[in-house]
């Protein structure tokens, strides 16, 4: 068997095949012919292609990695030249990376505030609180800055400064911050009311521009008098003192009223009395708002004919001192 190994062995080299002689053990250097490649289809290759352009590089550069390379069957061929390979995506993140509607955002979209704010719409939703107050002060101030010749818009559902069963939650002075914020501005204040504008809310709805102020048909308005905070275990003499500054409030809560509904301040003050409500008829009988943000309400208020109208056209005859 040793001998049969160590046998010399005869090795038939075509034509093809050339040799060529260097220092130690010979080696061979095959040459296909130029007849047998041209038999051979060459497949399309995309001169794009990421993977093919990095081994031309290699190849370029040193061919001898692309030569003498070490044959390891757990990794696929030549994915070592590249210094960070990127391996394809799983199907999870391949189904987390399509988007099936084109008109979905592509990343995640702002907070709902930020988007009003796009539209220039300052949303007051929640009772006058120190928080919603700096953030609509804020708004207004940065609106300007913007653009100072665009109208601004505050929609309006607030409580103001009670909550809706009476509690106070604020100070009076939260509710007259936005409204001198208001009066600094130099644009137009669109103010429009969306379900209740309580208090200092239905100052705030009062305060917008003339011609400017509106209603939805079902929001209400409600002016009342400013309430005194819980005293707790206050001495009686600071009681007297905090009774004296809300005093004060409703004093300016009437004043400012007066002026923006155009009542006279007795008036003001003899309906705030007592809670006073206002649906959105009543409110713009009493100088709150100018316009009910009714769809298509012009074309039907002008096609209603007068009340005389009604009574002449069906027949009702209308008696002296009824």
């Amino acid at each position: 068997m040793s001998s049969f190994l160590h046998a010399p062995m005869a090795y038939t080299v075509p034509p093809s095949v050339s040799f060529q002689s260097v220092r130690g053990p010979k080696t061979i250097r095959l040459s296909c012919c130029r007849a047998f490649a041209a038999k051979i289809p060459i497949p399309p290759i995309n001169p794009k292609d990421p993977f093919l352009s990095k081994l031309a590089s290699v190849a370029a550069s040193s061919p001898e990695t692309i030569l003498n390379r070490p044959v390891n069957p757990d990794t696929p061929p030549y994915l070592d030249l590249f210094d960070s390979p990127k391996l394809m995506a799983t199907p999870a993140q391949v189904e987390r990376s399509v988007s099936y509607n084109e008109h979905r955002p592509k990343s995640p979209p702002p907070d709902l505030p930020s988007l009003l704010l796009h539209g220039r719409i300052v949303y007051i939703g929640m009772p006058l609180v120190p928080a919603v107050t700096e953030l609509v002060v804020a708004e207004l101030m940065y609106l300007q800055w913007m653009d100072p010749k665009q109208p601004i818009y505050l929609y309006i559902n607030s409580t103001g400064t009670t909550r809706d069963d009476g509690e106070t939650v604020g100070m009076e002075t939260e509710g007259f911050a936005i409204y001198d914020a208001l009066m600094q501005l130099q644009n137009e204040v669109h103010t429009v009311a969306v379900g209740a504008a309580i208090g200092q809310a239905c100052l705030l709805l009062s305060a917008g521009t003339k011609g400017h102020r509106f209603m939805m048909p079902h929001a209400k308005a409600m002016i009342q008098q400013p309430r005194v905070p819980s005293s707790g275990l206050m001495p009686a003499s600071d009681v007297l003192i905090r009774a004296k500054e809300v005093i004060t409030n409703r004093d300016t809560l009437v004043e400012l009223l007066a002026k923006h509904t155009g009542n006279s301040v007795e008036a003001v003050a003899n309906v705030m009395r007592r809670p006073f409500y206002m649906d959105a008829n009543r409110a713009k009988e009493f100088g709150v708002i100018d316009k009910i943000l009714w769809r298509g309400q012009e074309k039907v208020m002008a096609e209603v004919a007068a009340p005389e109208e009604w009574d002449k056209n069906a027949g009702i005859e209308v008696m002296d001192g009824f």
